[in-house]
């Protein structure tokens, strides 16, 4: 289940700012290390494709809403990511629903220091 909106700009590092949050925030980015970039192999939490967490839980059911974006509005891959993101989180929330942002757009400053040494084992020059 997804859909298109948009966020507004943020003056802070997004990763930073997901960072420091509660146990089960950094259980979730943890579990969506395991989701890959099919073009770039590496993972989306290191490129800085996840703009932002929320966890509604509701008579003992959590979902698990996930702010994303992707390198390129284009990628054709969007069901394969949402896939890899369902059974990540499949321990740990009933429910995933990537909501597809655009804004801010992404850019290479927001890839962490672990996704730039990955790229940079793959070759690319970062």
């Amino acid at each position: 289940m997804t859909e298109n909106a948009e966020l507004s700009p943020s003056e802070e590092s997004v990763l930073d700012a997901l960072t420091g949050g509660s146990e089960e925030e950094e259980q979730i980015l943890d579990a969506l290390r395991d989701v890959v970039d099919p073009e770039l192999g590496i993972n989306v939490v290191d490129l800085g494709l996840i703009y932002g967490l929320n966890v509604d839980e509701t008579e003992g059911h959590k979902l698990l809403t996930v702010d994303m974006t992707l390198t390129s509005a284009a990628c054709p891959l969007t069901d394969v990511i949402e896939d890899q993101a369902q059974s990540a989180t499949a321990d740990l929330v009933d429910e995933l629903k990537i909501n597809w942002v655009w804004l801010p757009p992404w850019g290479p400053d927001k890839i962490t220091e672990d996704g730039r040494e990955q790229l940079r084992a793959l070759g690319f020059n970062v």
